[in-house]
């Protein structure tokens, strides 16, 4: 199960989500439908990353349906990373449509994700034109940011973390609203006894997938900004000086 789907959604497949009744259009809401999203970010992907290779799809429903969470993985050669496209949307008009590209670390399906390409936008009239021209541009991008993700591990590896270090990086993300206090100790026992051999090193890259495996049991529906602010908090230099 992916990393968006870990907590509050039930696991779907793109038939369940075409099931799922389209909510009327209103004067002021454009509704996009959860199986077009889905469909139109694959075939996007496909078309404008040929050497990448898309080897899977996660989707995942909340609220009766009303909110889809889903990424889809491409692979490209052996690399322990894998490129990943997340999104969202929903029909109660709880969440706009939102898409984050970034890495997935195979070893543990924990998810890396940059800022850099981040599309958020209202369910307004022009909504659907607006989300495949943004989409476009994402995953245009989206290849610069797999690479930037993958100098950014090399940067973290590179960087020692004690003990101590770790501790106060700990009390500065929980102080950001990053995690949140039950998440606090499975980043702690993440730190102390990594459950994959990958993370044993006490460096940076360690202290970010403790900190990305606890964000597994955030809300659906913050997940996404709860990771870009992480990787953007821990590739500012001001802030990994003890």
């Amino acid at each position: 199960m992916s990393l968006l789907l870990h907590c509050g959604a039930e696991d779907a497949t793109i038939n369940d989500l075409a099931a799922i009744p389209l909510p009327k259009e209103t004067r002021t809401y454009k509704p996009v439908a959860h199986h077009e999203l889905a469909t139109m970010l694959g075939a996007i992907a496909s078309d404008l990353l040929p050497e990448f290779e898309l080897v899977n799809t996660q989707f995942g429903l909340a609220r009766d349906g009303q909110q889809l969470f889903g990424v889809h993985t491409l692979k490209n050669g052996s690399s322990a990373m894998g490129l990943s496209i997340g999104f969202r949307n929903s029909y109660n008009k709880s969440l706009s449509v939102g898409i984050a590209v970034g890495s997935t670390v195979f070893v543990c399906d924990n998810l890396c994700l940059t800022g850099d390409v981040t599309v958020l936008k209202k369910h307004t009239l022009n909504v659907v034109a607006s989300i495949e021209s943004l989409a476009l541009s994402a995953i245009y991008k989206s290849r610069s940011a797999f690479n930037q993700i993958q100098t950014d591990a090399e940067v973290m590896k590179g960087i020692p973390v004690s003990d101590n270090e770790a501790y106060r990086m700990l009390g500065l993300i929980y102080g950001k609203g990053i995690i949140t206090p039950r998440q606090i100790p499975v980043v702690k026992n993440e730190w102390l006894t990594p459950s994959h051999d990958d993370f044993e090193g006490r460096d940076l890259w360690s202290f970010y997938n403790a900190v990305t495996e606890s964000l597994k049991s955030s809300p659906p529906q913050s997940i996404m900004e709860r990771h870009l602010n992480l990787h953007s908090q821990l590739m500012n230099p001001y802030q990994v000086v003890a």
